[in-house]
C-alpha cells in the first residue's frame, strides 16, 4: 500500500486521484476532517467521485511522532507531499518545524519500517544559485549560504537533507523540485490565489522570470520515477520559463476578464513590502507581501528540465493550453 502525506493540498490530493485511477491502493493522511472535502471536491470536478471512497483516510500529524505509527502500517511506498508554504518570515519556527522536523519523521519511519522508496516534493526554490556564466539553473547547480534565500527556501532544503541522510542509511528516495505548480481547485491557497486575484480584477503585473508546471505533469512524472529502476535522484518539474505577465494575461483570457494593465516595477513592488511591513505589524495582522515575494515577482530564473526529459523521455503539458483548460473547471 501507498501512503501519501499531505492528500488534502494541490499536489496531494491529484496524486491521490492519479494513483487510485491506475489501480494503485492508498492511504492518506489527513489533520483535520474538513480538509477533506478539499481532496472530494477534486475529484468531483474530474467526476471521479466513485474513486474517493477507495481512498483510506487516516488522521495523523507529520510533526507528532505517535500519529504516525498507525499510519506507516502495512506500507511500503511513501510519497511526501504534505509541507507549509509562507513567505511571512513571523512563520520561520512552523516552517521549520514541519518542513525540516516533519520531513526528519517521515524519513525515520520510512527507515524503520524499511520502506521500498520514497518519494519528496520539493520544489525550485531549493536549486542552486547560478554564477555570472551560467544560463540554466539544474539540478547540479550548487546552493550559496552566502546568498539571501526566503525562510520557506531554506526550510524546504533542510528537509531535502533529511531526504538524503536517509539515503545514506539505505532508503532509495526520489525527489522532485517543481516550479510554480497551476492546477484547478485550490483556489485560496498557493499559486491558485493567482487565479482568485486575477478573477477579481488584478490590475498590477510584473516582469520577474520563473519556471511553471501542470500538477497534472508533477503527480504524473513522480508516479513514473516510482515505478521505475531510478532512485537517489532529483528532478526539476518545468514545463516552460515564462514571465509572470504573460501567465496572468493567460489566466485572464481564459475568465474572460480584464488583463492586468499596470506595470509594478521593482521599485514599487519594493516601497510595497515595507509598506505592507509597517501595516502588519501596527495592526498585527498577517503578512500580505513579503520582502521575498516583492523580490521574487521581479526575479528572473531561467530553469532547465533536460534531466527528467532524458531519464523518462517525457514531455510537459503546454502551460498556455493547460490554463484555458483547467479555468474551465
Amino acid at each position: 500500500m501507498i501512503l501519501v502525506t499531505g492528500g488534502t493540498g494541490l499536489v496531494g490530493a491529484h496524486l491521490v486521484l492519479h494513483l487510485i485511477d491506475n489501480g494503485e491502493k492508498v492511504r492518506a493522511i489527513y489533520r483535520s476532517v474538513t480538509s477533506i472535502e478539499k481532496t472530494k471536491s477534486l475529484f468531483a470536478t474530474y467526476k471521479k467521485e466513485s474513486l474517493f471512497d477507495q481512498i483510506e483516510w487516516m488522521q495523523a500529524d507529520i510533526t507528532e511522532v505517535p500519529s504516525l505509527e498507525i499510519a506507516f502500517q502495512n506500507i511500503d511506498t511513501v510519497y511526501h507531499c504534505a509541507a507549509l508554504i509562507s513567505f511571512d518570515p513571523k512563520d520561520e519556527d512552523i516552517l521549520r518545524k514541519t518542513n525540516i522536523e516533519g520531513t526528519a519523521n517521515i524519513v525515520n519511519f520510512c527507515i524503520a519500517y524499511e520502506i521500498k522508496k520514497m518519494c519528496f516534493v520539493s520544489s525550485i526554490a531549493t536549486l542552486g544559485d547560478l554564477l555570472p556564466h551560467e544560463k540554466f539553473i539544474t539540478e547540479e547547480t550548487e546552493w550559496n549560504p552566502e546568498k539571501p534565500h526566503n525562510d520557506y527556501a531554506i526550510s524546504k532544503y533542510g528537509a531535502e537533507m533529511e531526504i538524503w541522510r536517509g539515503q545514506q542509511e539505505g532508503l532509495e528516495v526520489i525527489i522532485v523540485n517543481p516550479g510554480v505548480i497551476l492546477g484547478p481547485g485550490f483556489r485560496e491557497q498557493g499559486s491558485g490565489q493567482l487565479f482568485t486575484k486575477v478573477k477579481n480584477g488584478l490590475k498590477f503585473y510584473t516582469l520577474g522570470f520563473t519556471g511553471f508546471v501542470a500538477v497534472a505533469d508533477v503527480v504524473r512524472m513522480a508516479h513514473q520515477l516510482m515505478k521505475s529502476e531510478i532512485k537517489n535522484e532529483r528532478f526539476t518539474l518545468i514545463a516552460e520559463n515564462s514571465v509572470f505577465r504573460d501567465i496572468l494575461n493567460a489566466m485572464a483570457d481564459a475568465l474572460g476578464v480584464q488583463r492586468p494593465e499596470i506595470h509594478a516595477k521593482p521599485f514599487f513592488m519594493e516601497m510595497l513590502w515595507r509598506l505592507d511591513w509597517i501595516a502588519s505589524t501596527v495592526f498585527q495582522q498577517k503578512r500580505k507581501l513579503s520582502q521575498a515575494t516583492a523580490r521574487a515577482s521581479y526575479s528572473v530564473n531561467n530553469y532547465s528540465n533536460q534531466k527528467i526529459k532524458d531519464f523518462l523521455v517525457t514531455d510537459f503539458t503546454d502551460i498556455h493550453h493547460y490554463i484555458k483548460e483547467i479555468s474551465k473547471l
